[in-house]
């Protein structure tokens, strides 16, 4: 390979990128996303300066990609918790788990998405929404939601505005000599929404403790409410928000 070849290579392996250059694409991406009240203290210390917690509320999310461009068809999960940066309102990514490679590489390398890998599903089992996270064969996350009982038609816009609210990645990469080479909020929004159903409805949500998928560390003390979206929009690449280097 050229060194022109090699630069214009989108990601390792160079003879077999595991995914292609943005931004991407998704249709019908569904989420349903259950909020509540959790502990104050656990939520302080998993939010990195110069992030501030915006309350006790945390987002439990899974997300259903059918058809996503670079990356094809998989399922996420994973802990949001809505920060303040600098007076603006932000979500912050606390762990996030999936089983395809192309968005795991991706979103770590790039934005610094907090993911691993697992088995995430959400499915419609009857009439409930269904969602699950296993790690390593073994549960750690059940959440429900009841199906389609209150359309948000009266507020598609909030439903919008929600999807496209800015995230904020703590992005962290060693050098080769085992030093940091990459300390960075990395902020980004997603673009080109097209919201195509939105839903509220009664939602419960089960976390079991697990040392290497600690979504229970915030535990459960209220759940608020359930969402159920459907939606097109795009990921485009980010921008350095804050550099712990520099």
């Amino acid at each position: 390979m050229t060194r022109d070849e090699i630069i214009a290579t989108a990601s390792m392996p160079a003879i077999s990128p595991s995914y292609p250059r943005g931004p991407y694409r998704f249709i019908n991406r569904e989420y349903m996303i259950i909020s509540y009240h959790s502990d104050p203290d656990a939520i302080r210390a998993a939010v990195p300066e110069p992030l501030v917690p915006a309350g006790d509320i945390v987002n439990y999310e899974w997300m259903r990609m059918p058809d996503s461009s670079g990356f094809g068809d998989y399922t996420e999960t994973g802990t949001v918790i809505p920060c303040l940066l600098d007076g603006e309102a932000v979500n912050f990514p606390v762990q996030m788990y999936l089983d395809d490679e192309s968005p795991i590489a991706s979103g770590r390398e790039i934005w610094g998405f907090p993911k691993k890998h697992a088995e995430a599903k959400l499915v419609l089992a009857t009439d409930t929404l269904t969602g699950t996270l296993r790690y390593a064969g073994e549960r750690v996350a059940l959440g429900t939601m009841a199906y389609k009982h209150e359309p948000m038609a009266d507020s598609l816009d909030a439903a919008h505005k929600a999807i496209g609210k800015t995230q904020v990645c703590l992005k962290l990469i060693p050098d080769v000599d085992g030093r940091t080479k990459i300390a960075q909020l990395v902020r980004f929004a997603m673009t080109d929404i097209t919201v195509k159903g939105a839903w509220r409805g009664p939602a419960r949500l089960h976390l079991i403790p697990h040392v290497n998928a600690p979504v229970a560390d915030f535990p459960v003390r209220k759940v608020i409410c359930g969402s159920h979206l459907l939606a097109d929009m795009t990921l485009p690449y980010g921008e350095v928000a804050y550099d712990y280097l520099a």
